[in-house]
């Protein structure tokens, strides 16, 4: 076989394998999710509008949390553009500190969302837990949390209700925004007690201005010298 032939026949190869990768990513697009794709598990939690569990995919054996949303609930409340943009701002995400929306399904009574599981759970009960986090990881936290809202800016998405039950934690415990599409407003104070440094302090009074042209501006979170001395840089807190 002459070069040009071999050339010829190499491009071939290429050509089929590029075609191969755009017809499988295609068919994981088109995929029709049902509930006889999963192994469902014990319950995660429960809210206002549904449950989530623990539930494994059975061709991949893969982890997930399968969040469970009942139609009769979106109805009585009225949820359906909530629920969508929810639906559409997780997909279209896709940063470390943000948890992913694998995709969906519905049967006649039910909505479930395919979401990646975060097995630290929520930050709340975290600090429920300890009482006290140490300085490396609420300046981890709080970095991991200001470069996730960095990146939604940068997409036109605003959360509107960053709260600690909606920060969930991964196995390394890494920090993940969860729960996108929910209004709640959220009063904030700042404690006495336990005892944080001045630095911390700094930082939070500055972040605690109800004037935005006043307030510490996103991006200059990065650079505070709290963020900057206790903050991982791999985004680990353990």
């Amino acid at each position: 076989m002459n070069s040009g032939s071999q050339e010829q026949e190499a491009e071939n190869r290429k050509r089929k394998t590029n075609s191969g990768s755009q017809e499988q990513e295609a068919d994981k697009r088109k995929r029709q999710w049902s509930l006889q794709d999963f192994e469902i598990g014990k319950p995660l939690g429960k809210g206002k509008f549904g449950r989530v569990y623990l539930t494994r995919e059975l061709k991949s054996k893969y982890i997930v949390a399968l969040k469970v949303i009942f139609k009769e609930q979106i109805e009585k409340y009225r949820i359906h553009h909530q629920l969508k943009r929810e639906m559409e701002i997780q997909t279209s995400l896709r940063h470390p500190n943000i948890l992913r929306l694998y995709g969906w399904f519905h049967d006649d009574e039910r909505i479930f969302l395919i979401l990646e599981y975060a097995h630290g759970g929520e930050l709340y009960i975290e600090l429920k837990k300890k009482g006290v986090l140490s300085e490396k990881q609420a300046a981890t936290y709080i970095a991991s949390l200001t470069n996730a809202l960095a990146y939604c800016h940068k997409k036109d998405v605003i959360h509107r209700d960053i709260k600690p039950e909606n920060l969930l934690l991964d196995h390394e415990g890494r920090l993940k925004i969860a729960d996108f599409g929910w209004i709640m407003k959220v009063d904030l104070t700042f404690p006495s007690d336990p005892p944080v440094s001045a630095e911390a302090k700094n930082l939070i009074s500055r972040l605690l201005v109800k004037d935005s042209s006043k307030r510490l501006p996103l991006q200059k979170i990065m650079d505070h010298p709290w963020i900057i001395k206790n903050a991982d840089p791999m985004g680990i807190s353990k």
